[in-house]
C-alpha cells in the first residue's frame, strides 16, 4: 500500500501529464502483478464491491476517534470528502504495516459476506496499521468514489512505456467485461486470450465539438456529414455465432437490447458496428424520451419492447469477416458499410444512418438548423480519409452541435460542493414560475466561473432563510438562464418535466425574478418535442 501511496502522491502533486504518466509508468515497472491489476482496474472505473454504508463509516470513525459523531458530520463539508474526513479525524496507528494493494482490496472483498460487528473489527484493524494517506486510499475503495485525476488514456499511454506494447493494442486488452476476479495481469496484458477477444469491443473513436466556422476545415469535397443521433452509442459485435453489444461507457448492455440479436440472422460472423442505438417506429428515430424508458433495465417487459423497439443506426464498419478495417479510410470503410447493409429486410434491427450530401458549408449549416425536427442533436463531419482511432483526437472527427434550449430560472436552493468546492456553494436548485409560486424543476452545478461562484457564495451566506441538513433555501431574488440539450415528461418531479444535462450558462443580473420563465413556458418547450 505504500508504494500505492507514494505513485498517488506523486500524481497528486502535480499537473503535468508527463509526470503523471512517469509515475504511472515508474510503478507499473515495480509493482507485483496483482497490484498492478488492479491499478489498472481502478483506473478504467472497476472497483471493488462497497463492503460498508458511510453511514457505519462515519459512527465507527467517530468512535475511533473519540469525537461525537456531530462533529465529525460537521467537518466533513469543511474537508469537502468523506472519505478524507476520517483520515484525518483518526488517531495515529498503533502499528505500522506494508502489505501491498492486493491485501487490502482482497479484506474488503472477505469483509463483504460477514456481519457488521466483523466488518468493524476488520476496519479498525486497517486503519490501526495505515498512515494518513494510506488511511485515505483505503477509505476511497470503500466508499467507491475512486477518482485521483487519472484518466484511463493517461494510465494506458504510462502502461505502453512500462510493457513496450502498443497504445492501441493495450486500449483494445482493458475494454470488455473483465474485473480482477476474472482475470490476471499475464492473461491482460501479455498472454493471448482469444475467448476475451470473441466478445472484446474495439476502443471508440470520440470527435470534438466545432467552437468556429467550420469552414475553417477546408474543402467540404474531403468531408462526410451525418446526423448526430440523439440515442445510445454502441458497438454490436458478431463473432463466434454470438453477439454482444458494449455501450461507450464500456458496459456490457447486450440483455438489454434482445432485438439486435436479430442482426446474427442478416450479417456474417466476425463483423462489428459502430453506430447509435434508438427506438424505431419502422421509418425514423423516435424521441429519446422513449429510449429513456429502456436505459438501465435489465430485462425489458414484452409491451415495452412493442412501444419502444430499438435499432442500430451503424455509420462504422470496424470488422469484416474478422478482419479489422480501422487503420482504412472512412470511405473505404463506409463503401463496405453500404454493402453490407443493402436490402436488408424491413424487420432487421439494423439500418445505415445516412451520409448528408452538401455543396458547401453554408448548406450544411442549414441543414443542421433541422436536427431536432430529425430527432438529431446536430451534425457530426467527419474527414473521409481518416483512420478509426482510439479515444479523443482533434483534426479528423468533429461534432457540430445545435445550440442547447435555455429558459430563465430564479435561484432557491443552494449546498456547498465537495473536495476543492467544498468552501464554496455550487448546487443549486431552480423554479420557474407557476401564477404566485415557484416550482422546482431542475439543479445545475456548473456553468459559472471561480469568481461568479465566490460571489453568489457570499450572497447565499448572507440570504439563507432557512437550512434543511446541507441545503440552505435562499431569497428567491437570483434568475440565471439555465441551458439544457432536452427535456422529457417525469412524473416524480413536482414540476412534471425532467431536463437532460442542465448547467448554468449564464447569471442574469439583468433580469428581476418576476421575469423568469414560467412553468408553462417550459412545458410549451417539452411540447415542442413530443
Amino acid at each position: 500500500m505504500k508504494d500505492f501511496a507514494a505513485l498517488f502522491t506523486a500524481i497528486d502533486q502535480t499537473t503535468k501529464t508527463s509526470l503523471k504518466t512517469k509515475a504511472l509508468a515508474d510503478y507499473f515497472t515495480q509493482a507485483p502483478d496483482a497490484d498492478k491489476l488492479w491499478t489498472i482496474a481502478l483506473f478504467s472505473g472497476r472497483r471493488p464491491k462497497r463492503a460498508v454504508t458511510t453511514t457505519q463509516l462515519r459512527e465507527w470513525a467517530a468512535e475511533k476517534a473519540g469525537i461525537p459523531l456531530w462533529l465529525l458530520e460537521e467537518s466533513y463539508p469543511i474537508v469537502g470528502d468523506l472519505a478524507e474526513t476520517i483520515a484525518l479525524v483518526l488517531p495515529a496507528p498503533d502499528q505500522m504495516t506494508d502489505m501491498p494493494l492486493s491485501h487490502w482490496i482482497n479484506t474488503l472483498q472477505d469483509i463483504y459476506k460477514v456481519d457488521p460487528d466483523t466488518r468493524k473489527t476488520h476496519i479498525l484493524a486497517a486503519w490501526d496499521q495505515l498512515d494518513t494517506t494510506e488511511r485515505f486510499l483505503f477509505n476511497k475503495l470503500i466508499t467507491g468514489g475512486f477518482r485521483i485525476g487519472v484518466s484511463q488514456k493517461l494510465m494506458t499511454r504510462a502502461l505502453a512505456q512500462a510493457t513496450g506494447q502498443d497504445e492501441p493494442n493495450l486500449a483494445h486488452r482493458l475494454m470488455g467485461g473483465w474485473t480482477p476476479d476474472t482475470t490476471s495481469y499475464h492473461a491482460l496484458i501479455e498472454a493471448e486470450d482469444k475467448a476475451a477477444d470473441l466478445s472484446r469491443p474495439y476502443p471508440f473513436y470520440l470527435s470534438y465539438q466545432i467552437d468556429d466556422d467550420p469552414e475553417n476545415l477546408g474543402s467540404p469535397k474531403n468531408w462526410q456529414a451525418e446526423w448526430k443521433w440523439d440515442g445510445i452509442r454502441g458497438q454490436l459485435i458478431l463473432r463466434g455465432g454470438e453477439h454482444h453489444v458494449w455501450s461507450r461507457g464500456e458496459e456490457l448492455i447486450t440483455d438489454r437490447f434482445p432485438e439486435l440479436a436479430r442482426a446474427l440472422d442478416h450479417l456474417p460472423d466476425g463483423t462489428v458496428l459502430d453506430g447509435e442505438i434508438v427506438t424505431w417506429d419502422g421509418a425514423a428515430p423516435m424521441s429519446f424520451n422513449t429510449l429513456q424508458k429502456r436505459i438501465g433495465r435489465k430485462t425489458v417487459p414484452i409491451k415495452l419492447l412493442k412501444d419502444a423497439p430499438v435499432i442500430l443506426l451503424a455509420y462504422d464498419l470496424l470488422e469484416e469477416n474478422g478482419k479489422d478495417l480501422r487503420q482504412l479510410p472512412l470511405a473505404t470503410r463506409r463503401a463496405r458499410l453500404d454493402a453490407l447493409l443493402t436490402d436488408l429486410p424491413p424487420d432487421a434491427p439494423l439500418r445505415t444512418s445516412p451520409a448528408i450530401p452538401f455543396p458547401d458549408w453554408q448548406s450544411l449549416a442549414q441543414i443542421r438548423a433541422d436536427a431536432r425536427e430529425n430527432r438529431a442533436e446536430g451534425l457530426m463531419i467527419k474527414r473521409l480519409d481518416s483512420p478509426y482511432l482510439a479515444g479523443r483526437k482533434k483534426g479528423d472527427w468533429w461534432k457540430w452541435k445545435l445550440d442547447p434550449l435555455t429558459i430563465d430560472a430564479v435561484m432557491i436552493y443552494a449546498q456547498q460542493g465537495h473536495g476543492r468546492r467544498a468552501n464554496l456553494f455550487t448546487d443549486f436548485t431552480f423554479a420557474v414560475w407557476q401564477g404566485n409560486d415557484l416550482v422546482p424543476f431542475t439543479k445545475a452545478y456548473s456553468g459559472l466561473t471561480d469568481a461568479e461562484f465566490n460571489q453568489i457564495t457570499a450572497w447565499v451566506r448572507k440570504n439563507t432563510l432557512q437550512r434543511f441538513g446541507p441545503v440552505r433555501q435562499v431569497r428567491p431574488e437570483h434568475v440565471f438562464e439555465i441551458a439544457f440539450e432536452g427535456i422529457h415528461e417525469s412524473p416524480r418531479h413536482k414540476s412534471g418535466v425532467a431536463l437532460r444535462f442542465p448547467r448554468m450558462s449564464r447569471w442574469r443580473h439583468d433580469k428581476p425574478a418576476q421575469e423568469a420563465n414560467t412553468l408553462d413556458d417550459l412545458k410549451g418547450i417539452l411540447n415542442a418535442f413530443q
